[in-house]
């Protein structure tokens, strides 16, 4: 380290992830063993000489001003920078130019490391490096950026916060980079700028190479509550070369460390490493085993307390039992209470007498427990959102527990705050008691926050997002349905102008609004209004647009009879009016509401294959169509009674659509994802794969299909998103524009193997096997679109998706027969299986 090196820290963050412990401090800010987060990153940057350093605010900024003033008292200068809008991450540092004339290394306040940055300094130097980025490797790569480096160190590819199925490696980009002045010029002024996402690609266009540096030794980033009791845990168990703060007492069981004047027992025993700070008080008996506990905190006589952090200002009575929980600031804890491992005790809170915590509870700000409760679930909202709620534009619970009427008020809010007050939303329903209920608390959300709203109560979602597709003057809708997989369970949807689901970035925009209550309350005047469509109106516009959609005249000119089994869903209110609108002869199962909830799934696809096999052939129909409640999916059963599997299902739409596509002298485009099989060459469709969830809508217009293995089909002509009402009819006008059967495309399709399988795999293995599935791969067709997915020949592959929420690896093979596939599938269960025990 021949330079002089200046340093600029990242402070702005909301720490969502982190709720509540971010609940009126910035992430950065949250004590760590009794100090702010980044002051021990800051002590480590002047000990190796940095004298002048920038800390970016956004979050609270005054917190981080009065606790670190001009940097004086440590020797150092410190200068503030708050941007008034959000600029990004290199956006923000591009605002603090002026300071930064010399090289600089940029760090996170909100990660705890004993990374040695003299030795980063070092490579950069030795590099001659414009740009050095610290890398380090972690079990679950999914919040940063993974990063492939040459032999050389230069970047050669990474991608920022990938989704399991994205993740190439599990070297990741640690957010720390010394960087040269002149590239600053390369960041514009005053607009949304980012280091991963635009920086890193505008400066390799450039010709200039990015270099990165393996880092050894500690490095986490506390980005959830689980990281940030973790942190303490490695630090107490002296898994880190970390400076804990205070006077060193040895005991005979552990060291006490004392950072001011406090009254302990002397009965109290010591196990481990435990940190108290000034004007603590803690009674007789009391057991603490690696354990932090800040200023201004009293505990009562025989408690135990165990691998716990508290913060300040707590009054705690006797006989209280904690294990691995976080208590924040200002809390007041009565006699003999319990808290099994996991609780989070958040600000201001009271907990009575003899009340009893089970595992993993969060209790939000300024709550208050009564005597002698057990709670066993979070007060607010479910555990399962401690950390995200949206899966794929969606937020799914258990009704009225985890997605509660207080919830989805609050997720309307959320949703509202990104839209102009004024604007128009369009809400939809299924018939499920539930889905009524949390409806009715959505829409209070939305017209506080002067959104107002079409409610077209209940209507299949593919008419609403069709009518919200149509009207440019609605800018956003939602839906409310029974979860089809746990009839349990409600989910809602959220939509955008298109009628698609919003993508992943509008998604994390709302959960952020949503965890920090950033919610837009208008004054009376402009509170939205509510517009109920009672007559059907855009259920007779979606019928009128889908029929002329169809050729009515071909349909007529044979006479057609089918099947179909609505499966109790919400389309019943709409399709059977369709089909004797076109004159389409048909036999319709199911076609009401059902209140009776069934168990699962399995046992309505089983009665509704049962029932269409013998029907069809028993009457002669020409085929038969299972739509599934939610009115997406669809199940093909031939006529001659045979219920076509997934793959089938898929195989024959895609031959109608190729015989049409070779009819017209053109063609076509389909999408499918990564997993679905390609052994099937369909001459007259260019079929692309990958993963179309953040798609636009112009980018969707460019197929003429998109689909998956489950029965979903949106055939762009009509709409962009999935509708089974639709894809029946055109399968329909497809099967008699080509003059065939459903029973002759069934009998054509080739049989070959194809399996998926789910392998129980931990978060902190993914990223692991996603590595040894890369480096496998080497010397191999290969591709990392979606997942790893490795080629043993033309025909033969084996495709691996770590799941994005559950604790599982997705595998897919695919070989031309039987025997060949299960060799392959036994090959690489058997390697996993090898993998996880390594």
């Amino acid at each position: 380290m021949s330079r002089k090196y200046k340093a600029v820290m990242l402070a702005g963050g909301f720490g969502t992830r982190i709720q509540p412990l971010t609940h009126s401090i910035p992430k950065p800010m949250l004590p760590v063993v009794n100090l702010p987060m980044m002051e021990h990153t800051l002590n480590r940057l002047i000990e190796v000489g940095i004298d002048e350093v920038v800390i970016l605010l956004y979050y609270k900024p005054e917190i981080i001003k009065n606790h670190f003033g001009d940097g004086s008292d440590r020797g150092i200068k410190i200068h503030y920078v708050l941007p008034d809008d959000d600029y990004g991450t290199a956006g923000a540092v591009g605002l603090a130019r002026e300071y930064l004339d010399a090289p600089f290394i940029i760090v996170s306040g909100d990660l705890v490391t004993d990374f040695d940055f003299k030795k980063i300094f070092d490579y950069h130097e030795s590099k001659n490096s414009k740009l050095t980025i610290t890398l380090t490797s972690v079990e679950n790569p999914l919040q940063f950026g993974v990063v492939i480096v040459n032999e050389e160190g230069k970047i050669e590819k990474f991608l920022e916060k990938p989704s399991w199925g994205e993740v190439f490696s599990d070297t990741i980009n640690t957010g720390i980079y010394v960087i040269e002045p002149e590239i600053l010029n390369y960041i514009p002024v005053k607009e949304n700028f980012d280091f991963a996402k635009d920086l890193f690609p505008l400066l390799m266009k450039e010709g200039i190479d990015l270099m990165g540096y393996n880092a050894h030794g500690y490095w986490r980033d506390v980005g959830n509550p689980d990281s940030y009791r973790e942190v303490h845990d490695d630090i107490l168990s002296e898994r880190l070369d970390f400076k804990i703060p205070g006077k060193k007492i040895e005991k005979s069981d552990g060291t006490l460390w004392l950072t001011g004047e406090s009254d302990i027992d002397e009965s109290v025993e010591i196990v481990g490493n435990v940190v108290i700070g000034d004007n603590v008080v803690i009674g007789k008996g009391t057991r603490l085993v690696n354990t932090v506990i800040g200023d201004n905190v009293t505990i009562g006589e025989w408690s135990h307390i165990r691998n716990s952090v508290l913060w300040h200002d707590i009054k705690i009575g006797k006989k209280f039992i904690l294990d691995n929980g976080v208590i924040c600031n200002d809390n007041v804890i009565g006699d003999n209470v319990t808290a099994k491992a996991g609780l989070i005790l958040a600000e201001g809170c009271t907990v009575g007498k003899l009340v009893r915590f089970e595992q993993d509870v969060t209790i939000w700000p300024e709550k208050e427990i009564e005597p002698a409760a057990i709670v066993n679930r979070n007060v607010i909202w479910g555990s399962k959102y401690k950390n995200s709620i949206f899966q794929y534009g969606s937020v799914v619970g258990k009704s009225n527990v985890e997605l509660s009427c207080e919830m989805a008020t609050k997720l309307a809010e959320a949703f509202a705050s990104h839209l102009p007050v004024g604007s128009t939303v369009m809400v939809g329903r299924d018939h499920d008691k539930s889905s009524r209920m949390l409806k009715r608390a959505f829409l209070g959300g939305l017209l506080s926050a002067g959104i107002n709203v079409i409610d077209l109560k209940s209507a299949p979602p593919a008419v609403v997002r069709y009518a919200i597709s149509r009207d440019p003057s609605i800018v956003g809708g939602a839906y409310m349905r029974r979860n089809l997989y746990d009839t349990t369970s409600t989910e809602i949807n959220f939509f955008n102008e298109d009628g698609l689901r919003i993508d992943n970035n509008t998604a994390k925009s709302i959960e952020k609004a949503f965890f920090n209550e950033k919610f837009r309350r208008v004054e009376f005047p402009k509170i939205g209004a509510i517009h109920e469509r009672l007559d059907g109106e855009e259920c007779r516009d979606y019928r009128k647009e889908l029929e002329q959609h169809i050729d009515q005249k071909l349909l007529r000119s044979k006479n057609i009879r089918i099947a179909v089994d609505l499966m109790h869903g919400i389309t019943g209110e709409v399709f059977p009016k369709i089909l004797s609108d076109l004159g389409i002869d048909n036999i319709t199962l199911n076609a009401h509401p059902e209140s009776v909830t069934f168990s699962n799934l399995e046992h309505i696809v089983k009665r509704s294959k049962n029932d269409l096999s013998k029907i069809v052939p028993a009457l002669e129909l020409d085929g038969g169509f299972a739509i599934f409640a939610g009115g997406q999916r669809l199940a093909i059963v031939c006529d001659k009674g045979n219920f076509f599997d997934k793959i089938e299902g898929l195989s024959i739409v895609l031959t109608l659509l190729d015989m049409e596509a070779k009819a017209q002298g053109r063609k076509m485009k389909v999408f499918l994802p990564t997993w679905a099989p390609d052994i099937v060459d369909h001459k007259h469709l260019i079929i692309e794969r990958g993963v179309y969830s953040n798609f636009k809508a112009d980018k969707l217009k460019e197929y003429d299909l998109i689909a998956t293995i489950d029965g979903n089909f949106a055939f762009t002509d009509f709409t962009l998103h999935r509708d089974a009402m639709y894809a029946t009819l055109k399968i329909l006008e497809l099967l008699i524009k080509h003059d065939v059967k459903l029973s002759e495309l069934g009998a054509k399709v080739h049989p070959f193997y194809y399996r998926h399988v789910k392998i129980d795999c931990p978060q902190a293995k993914k990223g692991k096997m996603m590595r040894k599935f890369i480096e496998l791969a080497k010397g191999k067709k290969h591709s990392t679109v979606d997942g790893v997915k490795i080629w043993e020949s033309d025909t033969e592959w084996v495709l691996m998706i770590p799941d994005s929420y559950g604790d599982y690896l997705n595998l897919y093979f695919q070989a031309i027969d039987g025997y060949v596939g299960e060799q392959l599938y036994q090959k690489y269960i058997d390697l996993i299986d090898r993998w996880m025990k390594e």
